[in-house]
């Protein structure tokens, strides 16, 4: 199995873990052991950093595309009766998003380097 592809894997299996946390109803939020802000920024720092294992070659659209989708996941709580979107709360996530694109390219860069034969294929 190539990385690209269990990054990819791993990278939408965290968008689809994320997007059913965001509008589920609160009673079934799974516990937090953090505070809510940090568990937010948390989890989107995993999946930006998923994603730029995912998609190395694409690290600037990355660090377009996924804090707008923090706020555009974040905004799919209107579907849901018992969750209320808020702006901060975007924003950690947004934020997250970011730091994890730019620690995932970071650790892909230094990967490259260090073990010139891993692969990652876009």
């Amino acid at each position: 199995m190539k990385i690209a592809f269990l990054a990819k894997l791993v990278a939408w299996g965290l968008v689809a873990a994320i997007v059913f946390v965001t509008v589920s109803p609160i009673s079934i939020r799974p516990p937090t052991e953090t505070t809510v802000n940090l568990d937010r920024a948390l989890a989107f720092v995993a999946m930006g950093a998923a994603f730029a294992f995912a998609y190395p070659k694409h690290w600037w659209r990355l660090f377009l595309l996924l804090p707008a989708a923090a706020f555009g996941i974040e905004a799919l709580q209107y579907l849901s009766p018992t969750r209320h979107p808020q702006l901060p709360d975007a924003t950690f996530k947004a934020i997250g998003a970011f730091a994890g694109v730019l620690v995932g390219g970071v650790l892909v860069g230094w990967l490259r380097r260090k073990a010139g034969h891993l692969r990652f294929v876009d």
